[in-house]
C-alpha cells in the first residue's frame, strides 16, 4: 500500500507523525487513514502536503581538498616545494595590504641604510637574557637576524616558528641585525564583514562524535536526533557538517582499549552510519576525518576510504581535512583542529578553555597549522593546503571538545563541542570537555544558536 502511493516516503513520514507517541506498530488501518486514492495525503483528519525534498546548494571547493590529489613522498624536494608554496602564497596576501606594498628581498634590504620592508618565514625565535626578542627571518634570497627591543610595543606580539610575517625596519649600523619597527600579517581585511542574504537555510555542526567510546553520550545524541526530527524541516536546517573524530578509533592513546565500547574500527563506522540515517532525509551532510579517524595522521588528510564508508547513505558527502565548502553563497572553512595542541603548547597566552582565541590566531596568520615538527604531522604536498587563500564566512573547528563562538572581522568563528563525556585520559590531564552542544548558523543573517542538548 505504501509503495503504490506516488510519494511513498512522504506517506510514511505522514503516517509516523500521525501515530500516538506510545504506538509500537503501524497497522493497515493507520495507512488507510492517511490515504485516499490519488488525493493529497491525510492524517489526523486534515490534508497534509508532502514535504518536497530540499534543493541543496552545496559544493566542495575541490582545490582545497587533498583527496585524490596527494603526491608527496617525503623527499627533501617535497619539503622545499611545500615551504616555497607557503611563503609565496602568504607573501602575496601580505603585499595586498594597503599599508604594506611590495617587499624587498632580505639580501637587498640588509645592504641598505634606510627603512625597508621585508617578508620572511620565521625559522627561529629566541628571547635574549636582556629581554629582547630575536627572530631569524628567511626568504629565497637570504637570512637575517631581526630584533624586537624589549622596550618596543611589539615585544608582546605572538610570533610562532614557521609563520610568514612582514616587517618594516632597517639595518643596525654596519652589522647584520635588522631592527623591527612594525609587523604585518596576512590577516583578515579590516573591511571584511558578514553581508546578509535572503536565504533562510541553516547549517549545523556536530564535531567529535566519538562513536565507539564508552563515554559516548548516547541519550543526549538521541535527544538531538529527536529535536531534528521535530524541528529541522520547519526551521530550514538543511545542512550538517561533521568536522572530524566521528569515531573514537583504535590505539589513538595509551590504554584506549579500556575506554572503548566498540573495539572494531569497521563496526564503529557502521554504527555511525546507522546513527546518521536517523537524521531527517532532507538534510545534506558533510563528513571529514580527524586524528581519531581511520585516515593518515598527517595533514592535510584525504577523505575516509570507501572501505569504511560503504554503509553510509548518499546524502553524506565525504571530504578531506581541511576543506572549504560553498553552501548557498557562503564559504565555510571546516578544519578538525589538531594543530590547536601545538598552538596551546607553544604560546603561553593560549589555553584549551578558549578555543576560539586559538582560531583567531589562525585567522590572523591565514594559516591553520604554521608550526612544523610538533604534534601535528604535516605532509609536504605540492602546495600548502592549510593556507586560508579565501576569507571564510564561517570558520569551524573541533578537536579540543570545547564549545564557543566569536566573530573576528566578519568571520563567524565556531568551536563545535563534542558528543563524548570526560574520559579517564582527560581526567588524568585535568581536562573538562563542554559536550552536547550543536552550533546552528543562519546562512542569511549570520545569527549563531548554540543549541544545548545536555539540559
Amino acid at each position: 500500500m505504501i509503495l503504490s502511493n506516488s510519494e511513498p516516503m512522504a506517506l510514511t513520514n505522514t503516517v509516523l507523525s500521525a501515530l500516538s507517541s506510545n504506538s509500537m506498530f503501524v497497522t493497515k488501518e493507520d495507512i488507510m487513514g492517511c490515504i485516499a486514492g490519488d488525493a493529497p495525503l491525510f492524517g489526523c483528519g486534515k490534508p497534509i502536503t508532502p514535504r518536497n525534498k530540499k534543493h541543496h546548494d552545496i559544493q566542495v571547493v575541490t582545490e582545497t581538498d587533498v583527496t585524490g590529489q596527494s603526491t608527496c613522498e617525503g623527499t627533501i624536494e617535497d619539503l622545499a616545494r611545500f615551504f616555497q608554496s607557503r611563503y609565496s602564497s602568504l607573501k602575496r596576501l601580505i603585499e595586498r595590504r594597503r599599508d604594506f606594498g611590495i617587499a624587498m628581498p632580505i639580501a637587498r634590504a640588509m645592504s641598505l641604510d634606510r627603512e625597508t620592508k621585508i617578508i620572511g618565514i620565521v625559522s627561529d625565535r629566541a628571547i635574549t637574557k636582556n629581554g629582547h626578542m630575536i627572530l631569524t627571518l628567511e626568504d629565497d634570497s637570504g637570512i637575517c637576524k631581526a630584533l624586537i627591543s624589549k622596550d618596543s610595543p611589539l615585544i608582546g606580539e605572538i610570533i610562532v616558528n614557521d609563520e610568514v610575517v612582514g616587517v618594516a625596519g632597517k639595518r643596525a649600523g654596519n652589522g647584520g641585525l635588522y631592527i623591527i619597527s612594525e609587523i604585518f600579517r596576512p590577516d583578515i581585511p579590516f573591511n571584511n564583514a558578514w553581508v546578509p542574504s535572503d536565504t533562510s537555510s541553516k547549517v549545523a555542526f556536530l564535531s567529535d562524535v566519538h562513536v565507539g567510546s564508552r563515554t559516548f553520550l548516547d541519550s543526549n545524541w538521541k535527544r538531538m536526533i529527536r529535536w531534528l526530527k521535530d524541528n529541522a524541516y520547519d526551521c530550514e536546517l538543511n545542512y550538517i557538517i561533521l568536522p572530524g573524530d566521528v569515531v573514537d578509533g583504535i590505539g589513538i592513546f595509551p590504554d584506549q582499549d579500556k575506554e572503548l565500547d566498540i573495539s572494531d574500527i569497521y563496526v564503529q563506522y557502521e554504527t555511525l552510519s546507522e546513527y546518521l540515517k536517523e537524521i531527517p532525509d532532507h538534510i545534506k551532510m558533510v563528513l571529514q576525518p580527524g586524528n581519531h579517524d581511520a585516515a593518515r595522521p598527517a595533514e592535510p588528510q584525504p577523505a575516509l576510504s570507501e572501505v569504511f564508508t560503504k554503509t553510509f547513505d548518499s546524502n553524506v558527502i565525504m571530504t578531506g581535512n581541511p576543506v572549504n565548502i560553498r553552501i548557498e553563497g557562503r564559504n565555510i572553512l571546516t578544519y578538525h583542529g589538531r594543530s590547536m595542541d601545538d598552538w596551546i603548547t607553544g604560546v603561553q597566552k593560549l589555553t584549551y578553555d578558549d578555543p576560539t582565541g586559538v582560531m583567531k590566531e589562525m585567522l590572523v596568520r591565514r594559516h591553520l597549522a604554521p608550526i612544523y615538527g610538533q604534534k601535528t604531522a604535516l605532509a609536504p604536498e605540492k602546495k600548502d593546503y592549510l593556507i586560508m587563500e579565501t576569507v571564510p564566512d564561517i570558520f569551524v573547528s573541533g578537536h579540543v571538545h570545547g564549545a564557543g563562538v566569536m566573530e573576528y572581522r566578519g568571520v563567524k568563528t565556531i568551536n563545535a563541542s563534542t558528543w563524548q563525556s570526560q574520559t579517564d585520559y582527560q581526567k588524568m590531564h585535568n581536562f573538562n570537555p563542554d559536550p552536547g552542544i550543536m552550533p546552528i548558523v543562519d546562512l542569511g543573517s549570520g545569527r549563531v544558536n548554540m543549541k544545548n542538548f545536555m539540559m
